[in-house]
């Protein structure tokens, strides 16, 4: 087999580079380990920026995102007994749009098939060669058959545990991590939200945020221990502690529920860097993790896409390879800055085991001067709602 674009990962990334270069008459071949139907049980994050949205847009893939969306004008915080507002909207013109990345995933996966492009889904063995010359490929087993795919260039999408970023050598990468020592544990209901917007809660007794993903579908989420077992979380405990850390007018009007998804996510920053190796590109998950705080994950995965697309389109129609040699680049700048925005969320909000007196009274004033200056406001409204690409 041979193709222009080999797309190892078939998460939000690879699917959207693919239907972008498909509807750029680009071929391209997806390639995952997994099935269609694991891959689409996966829950993720589902807060979109508008840059998001538009490359969606572009991509052909915001049918259902446009009519099912829910637009986000604003976002709340709770601390020390206060709920202020942050008005996004206000502040940046931008809103931020609520649309589960499952379902995204299940968009353009459908929009892949209806286009005849290629996917290969349980593939085993999944090998990439000769990305530093200028004739990679990649080899799998498909059915118990070997097979072999040519193709001009790699995108490796397919996540931090996958093989595109073990497949680059040890001495030419350099990776940045922050591991934090502490989790979120998770509960998705078919219950009515407690609130039209996201609640972000610093307490005492740890993190909380209220969400959504639907009118009718809750996201919730507690700070917990990485120790913690979520067998030990029965949906009356998980509901009570929130409550608990939630200002008392949302606690009292909040409906629970029986949950149908319970589960526990660790928190880590990564970096991998560069993010160009010969012809093979990282993207998403592959090349870098946020804390869930800043809802940067799904879309620096989508800014990661823009710039590769943008130099594989200028390779292909202009004979110019100036976009790919600036993606590793430019991708990286927004990365770092979405780190920093997700890393400073993230430790304005959460109680630090390790945390002294101190610490504390630091987080109080970063959330008293947010919430007394129109300046801090703007600033964290423009990271919310995403840096320009």
């Amino acid at each position: 087999m041979r193709t222009k674009v080999a797309i190892i990962g078939s998460g939000p990334s690879g699917l959207l580079l693919g239907q972008l270069l498909t509807r750029m008459g680009i071929d391209n071949v997806v390639i995952d380990r997994a099935s269609e139907d694991y891959i689409l049980a996966r829950v993720r994050a589902g807060v979109l920026e508008s840059g998001t949205v538009a490359l969606l847009e572009q991509a052909g893939a915001a049918g259902r995102l446009q009519r099912e969306g829910l637009p986000h004008e604003g976002f709340r915080i709770a601390f020390d007994g206060r709920d202020g507002r942050v008005d996004l909207k206000g502040a940046t013109g931008k809103s931020v749009t609520v649309y589960g990345q499952t379902e995204v995933t299940a968009d353009l996966m459908a929009l892949r098939r209806a286009s005849g492009a290629s996917s290969v889904y349980e593939a085993a063995d999944v090998v990439l060669h000769d990305f530093d010359g200028d004739r990679p490929y990649v080899t799998f087993t498909k059915d118990g058959a070997a097979q072999r795919l040519d193709c001009d260039f790699i995108a490796g999408c397919d996540g931090f545990h996958g093989v595109s970023r073990k497949s680059v050598p040890q001495g030419a990468i350099q990776l940045y991590e922050k591991v934090y020592p502490f989790g979120w544990l998770g509960v998705l209901a078919d219950i009515p939200p407690v609130d039209h917007e996201l609640i972000y809660a610093r307490h005492e007794r740890g993190f909380a945020l209220c969400s959504m993903r639907s009118s009718t579908r809750s996201r919730y989420y507690i700070q917990c221990a990485l120790d913690e077992r979520v067998e030990d979380w029965s949906d009356e405990r998980f509901f009570d502690e929130l409550r608990r850390r939630l200002p008392e007018r949302f606690a009292q009007t909040m409906v629970v529920g029986a949950s149908f998804e319970k589960s526990i996510a660790p928190l880590r920053s990564f970096v991998a860097e560069p993010l160009r190796f010969g012809r093979l590109f990282l993207a998403g998950d592959a090349a870098h993790i946020v804390p869930p705080t800043g809802a940067k994950g799904l879309n620096l995965a989508a800014s990661d896409v823009h710039y590769l697309f943008e130099g594989l389109s200028a390779f292909y129609s202009e004979k110019s390879s100036a976009g790919l040699d600036a993606y590793s680049a430019r991708a990286l700048s927004r990365i770092w800055k979405a780190e920093r925005f997700s890393w400073s969320m993230t430790t304005m909000l959460h109680r630090f085991p390790e945390a002294r007196p101190f610490d504390l009274k630091m987080q109080g004033a970063e959330l008293d001067y947010l919430f007394s200056s129109p300046s801090a406001q703007r600033a964290l409204a423009e990271n919310y709602v995403g840096l320009p690409f």
